[in-house]
């Protein structure tokens, strides 16, 4: 298994100006404050909405411009401004993964903003993608692959990152098991494995993409450290940190494939079916498809050759919310 390392807080000797979009989400805020911790000047191109307005205040160190990231000329005028950046860097993605949102904010707006970068100087552009698109069966993943076409040939260094599993995408049962639910498991709940990632320790791969040249002009698959996990193993920890007896509900592959096929034969006269009938099948996609490195020579998923990073762990977060009785900030990651 290949392991990375992560710079922590270790500040730069080469601090950069970078123009950040994606920064109101939970992974864009995290890259903040890997960036800040390392003494690089950080600008956020954000909406102007009352949740951006007080994120400009609690990173303080950083300066936040406001405009629409879909308007390219509100990506020359109010983001880049004509002055001149050394890198951008992208966590910003679609909200549903829909067609019309995945093309419009995974592709189109990505487009402009690259564009609008070669303009302002950058030489450098990280992107936050997704391991998913190594099998592209969905209309956002095909968006996204699509843009990482257009980057790779641009003629900037890029850095292509593609996270597994996030722990905010993986915690949505905490509150059902905790009010005495059964833990959902779609087919025998040992079909998909993943390696989960924190948004820390992604942001803090993220930030080393600036300066590790040997994540130059490079697909950067990357998950979280230790073994792969199953949604099993999970309810499995789930419960025990609980201190309740298991309870595992079965949900049949069949179901979800029935419900996308009547989805799909109502979305031929309604649009607001078709596009249930998508969201559907991306909640087939992730109860199917692990999220780890793909094989393309035997299509089957390898655990092994996952790369990992970091030092954060799923069910130490889990026992971090437990504790707490928190509630997780799952934003658009609430798939299940």
């Amino acid at each position: 298994m290949t392991m990375t390392s992560s710079l922590a807080t270790k500040h730069t000797d080469t601090p950069k100006r970078i123009l950040l979009l994606g920064a109101t989400g939970t992974i864009g805020q995290a890259t903040v404050n890997a960036l800040l911790e390392r003494g690089h000047a950080v600008v956020c191109f954000v909406r102007r909405t009352d949740a951006a307005v007080d994120l400009s205040v609690k990173f303080a160190g950083a300066e936040f411009r406001f405009g629409e990231v879909t308007d390219p000329n509100s990506l020359q005028r109010e983001g880049f401004e004509d002055k001149k950046f050394d890198a951008l860097v992208s966590c910003l993605a679609s909200r549903s993964g829909a067609p019309k949102d995945a093309w419009r904010i995974d592709h189109d707006a990505h487009l402009a903003a690259l564009a609008a970068a070669k303009s302002a100087g950058v030489s450098h552009m990280i992107l936050l993608s997704a391991i998913c698109v190594q099998k592209p069966l969905l209309s956002f993943q095909h968006a996204k692959l699509a843009f990482e076409e257009a980057l790779i040939k641009s003629g900037l260094t890029y850095s292509i990152v593609r996270p597994t599993a996030f722990f905010k995408s993986l915690s949505g049962q905490i509150d059902r098991v905790r009010n005495g639910k059964p833990f959902l498991l779609f087919g025998d709940g040992n079909i998909t494995s993943c390696k989960p990632i924190s948004d820390r320790d992604l942001a803090h791969y993220i930030a080393d993409c600036l300066e590790d040249k040997s994540k130059h002009d490079c697909i950067l698959p990357i998950g979280g450290p230790g073994s792969a996990i199953t949604p099993k193993q999970q309810g499995e920890r789930l419960f025990a940190l609980l201190g309740i007896t298991p309870h595992f509900k079965h949900v049949p592959i069949k179901m979800l494939d029935l419900i996308i096929m009547i989805l799909e034969i109502l979305g031929k006269i309604s649009p607001k079916a078709a596009n249930k009938a998508e969201l559907a099948k991306i909640g087939r996609y992730y109860a199917t498809e692990s999220m780890l490195l793909l094989d393309p020579e035997t299509e089957q998923y390898n655990a092994a050759e996952t790369p990992s990073t970091g030092s954060d762990r799923l069910f130490d977060f889990y026992a971090r919310i437990i504790k707490d009785n928190a509630k997780v900030d799952r934003s658009d990651h609430a798939v299940f």
